[in-house]
C-alpha cells in the first residue's frame, strides 16, 4: 500500500470515527431531553396535585367517588396529571413547535371532555355501543359529548404533525383511538397510569421527548393511584392517551400510521365484547404486573344474614 492510499484510508477511517462519535453523542443528548422532558411532566403534576388538593374547585365532594371497592378516592389526580404533561409536552426542548402545540392542545382537550364526562357521565351507558344507541334513541349523553369532542380535536391534533391530507386523518385516528384505549383500563387501580408508562418506556429511550411528558406525568401520581386515594378518571386516562397519541403520530411513517391506526381500533372493538379485566386476570405474567404496588384483593365477605346464623351457632355450641 503506497503512502498515498495509507493516507486515505487513514483519513476515511478518522472521518467513520468522527461521525459515529457525534451520532452517539446525539442519541445521549436526545435521551437526556427525554428524561428532563419526564422529569418536567412529573414535577408539574405533583405540583398541580398538591395545589387542586389544597384549593379544590367547587366542593370535595364533587370529585369524589367510590372505586372497586366501595372506598371513596379522588378525581384531582386526573387534572393534573393532564396538567403536567401538557406543559411536559409544551416545553420538550428539540421539538417542532407544531407538534408541542399539538401534543399540549391534544392532552388538554381530552382532559375538558374527559372531566365532562367524569362530572355529568351516567353509570347505565358504556362503551360506544351504549352511547351510540342511546343517541340512535335521541338521548345526547355525556359520553358521545366526548367521544365527538376527543374525534375532533384529535383530528386537529393529527392534521398538525402530519402533511399529507390521509396522514392528517390517519394520525388523528391515532390520537383520539389512543385517548380511548387508556382510558379502557382506567378499572383498577394504577392499571391506566401502568399502561402509559410502559406504552411510553420503549419510545421514550429511543428519545421520544412527546411520549415522555405522559409517562412522566402518570410516574409521577402512580403511588396515590396504587394507594387508591386518587383516580385518574375519564379527564386523566383520555389525556395521558391523547399525549401519547400524538408522540406516536408525530412524524410517523404512512405504514406506521395505518398500523398504530388498526391496533387501536381492534382494541376498540374488542372492548365492546371482552372484558380486559378477565383476560388480565387469567395472564399470569399480566395478572402480576396489574397487581405490582397494589394492595390484596379482599376475600368476599359473607352475606350478614348468613354471618348471624353461624355465630349464633358457635355460641350455642359453647354454652354452658
Amino acid at each position: 500500500m503506497t503512502t498515498v492510499q495509507t493516507t486515505a484510508h487513514t483519513k476515511r477511517a478518522k472521518t467513520k470515527s468522527a461521525k459515529s462519535a457525534k451520532a452517539a453523542k446525539g442519541k445521549r443528548s436526545t435521551l437526556r431531553h427525554a428524561v428532563r422532558t419526564a422529569l418536567v411532566g412529573g414535577t408539574a403534576a405533583r405540583f398541580g396535585y398538591t395545589l387542586l388538593n389544597r384549593f379544590t374547585p367547587g366542593e370535595a365532594a364533587l370529585w369524589e367517588r367510590r372505586n372497586h371497592r366501595g372506598e371513596v378516592v379522588t378525581l384531582l389526580e386526573g387534572p393534573a396529571a393532564a396538567l403536567g404533561s401538557a406543559v411536559a409536552a409544551a416545553t420538550a426542548p428539540g421539538v417542532p413547535a407544531r407538534h408541542r402545540a399539538a401534543a399540549a392542545f391534544a392532552t388538554a382537550a381530552a382532559a375538558g371532555f374527559g372531566t365532562y364526562d367524569d362530572m355529568l357521565g351516567a353509570t347505565d351507558k358504556r362503551g360506544f355501543k351504549g352511547h351510540l344507541g342511546a343517541l340512535a334513541k335521541g338521548e345526547l349523553t355525556s359520553g358521545t359529548v366526548k367521544v365527538l369532542g376527543i374525534g375532533a380535536t384529535g383530528l386537529i391534533a393529527g392534521a398538525m404533525v402530519q402533511s399529507k391530507p390521509v396522514d392528517k386523518i390517519l394520525a388523528g385516528i391515532v390520537v383520539a383511538g389512543s385517548a380511548n384505549a387508556v382510558n379502557l383500563f382506567d378499572l383498577r387501580p394504577g392499571r391506566a397510569a401502568k399502561v402509559t408508562v410502559l406504552a411510553g418506556a420503549l419510545p421514550v429511550l429511543r428519545g421520544n421527548r412527546l411520549a415522555a411528558a405522559p409517562v412522566g406525568a402518570a410516574a409521577a401520581l402512580l403511588p396515590e393511584d396504587l394507594d387508591e386515594k386518587a383516580m385518574l378518571g375519564d379527564a386523566g386516562a383520555n389525556a395521558l392517551g391523547a399525549a401519547l397519541g400524538v408522540a406516536a403520530a408525530a412524524g410517523a411513517s404512512r405504514t406506521g400510521l395505518v398500523l398504530r391506526a388498526a391496533v387501536l381500533t381492534g382494541l376498540t372493538l374488542a372492548s365492546e365484547k371482552v372484558s380486559f379485566t378477565k383476560v388480565i386476570a387469567r395472564t399470569p405474567a399480566l395478572d402480576r404486573i396489574d397487581m405490582l404496588g397494589r394492595r390484596p384483593i379482599a376475600p368476599p365477605r359473607p352475606p350478614a344474614d348468613d354471618a348471624a346464623p353461624a355465630a349464633s351457632a358457635d355460641a350455642a355450641a359453647t354454652a354452658p
